[in-house]
């Protein structure tokens, strides 16, 4: 099988998030110079998917908020789309940086006659065995990150899963990095393409192009210095090798490529 032929990226909806969550131990007054809160102190996030496109099929990673939200949780998050761009993709593969409702919620949905349904019903779907056992017994801290209602869909054999143990290449040039400091068993998304430009999915490593400096790390995270140590090494190998990187949660930037100014990264245009 050939390597991918090319990477872009979807967004799924729009949806916002507590300002001082999403940006931990940093003062308001910095992180508001480019993420401004609302009236609730709710910043502007993307649920940003890519699509990884071969010769006979796509490959989707991350599917995004979903539709099975109610009024209430709508405005909470302030909730905006729902998968109307991906529903056309030839979608075989969804690989899942992991199972917090923010990425895992468009898995299902129910239909008119309110049964469930897998949204990709004919996709092998690929998630880390320990992200998928921490979605099952999450802490009493994160746990609210998790709805047990997006694993549905596996346990009633709506769809098929497939668990990863650790680095692997799932698919022709497609490799999964695991990472510990947001959740356990969250998985970096690497893609070689066959003309050989590398695209990483970040996920919540970096999550905004406001999180690239080293202290800027979400208070969600579970463990906040591995999610340093975690980045200072994926940001330093994205500027040496030259990677595109997909910025999963950023409102406005989809792409960009890094470089290091006295091992400070710095945003340049993909």
């Amino acid at each position: 099988m050939s390597k991918p032929l090319e990477v872009f990226t979807l967004v799924e909806s729009m949806f916002a998030l507590d300002g001082g969550a999403m940006f931990g131990i940093i003062p308001k007054p910095l992180w508001m110079r480019t993420n401004p809160a609302d009236e609730r102190n709710r910043i502007d996030l993307a649920c940003r998917s890519m699509v990884v496109r071969y010769e006979d099929y796509d490959v989707l990673v991350d599917v995004g908020m979903g539709t099975r939200w109610n009024d209430k949780e709508r405005d909470i998050y302030k909730i905006v789309g729902s998968t109307p761009e991906v529903k056309p993709l030839n979608v075989k593969h969804v690989i899942l940086t992991h199972l917090h409702f923010d990425h895992a919620g468009g898995l299902s949905f129910l239909n008119d006659s309110n049964e469930l349904q897998a949204t990709f019903k004919d996709a092998k779907h690929w998630v880390q065995r320990a992200n998928w056992g921490w979605a099952h017994t999450p802490s009493a801290r994160d746990q609210g990150s998790y709805r047990p209602e997006e694993l549905e869909i596996f346990e009633k054999g709506l769809a098929e899963i497939e668990l990863i143990d650790g680095i692997a290449e799932i698919l022709p040039g497609i490799e999964v990095l695991p990472m510990n400091g947001h959740t356990f068993g969250m998985q970096v998304v690497k893609v070689t393409t066959e003309s050989g430009k590398v695209y990483a999915h970040l996920a919540d490593l970096v999550p905004t192009t406001s999180h690239l400096r080293d202290p800027y790390v979400m208070g969600y995270d579970i463990n906040p210095l591995d999610t340093v140590k975690e980045k200072r090494e994926v940001l330093y190998e994205a500027a040496k090798s030259d990677w595109t990187l997909v910025f999963g949660h950023d409102p406005k930037t989809d792409m960009a490529r890094v470089e290091m100014h006295d091992s400070v990264p710095k945003l340049v245009q993909a």
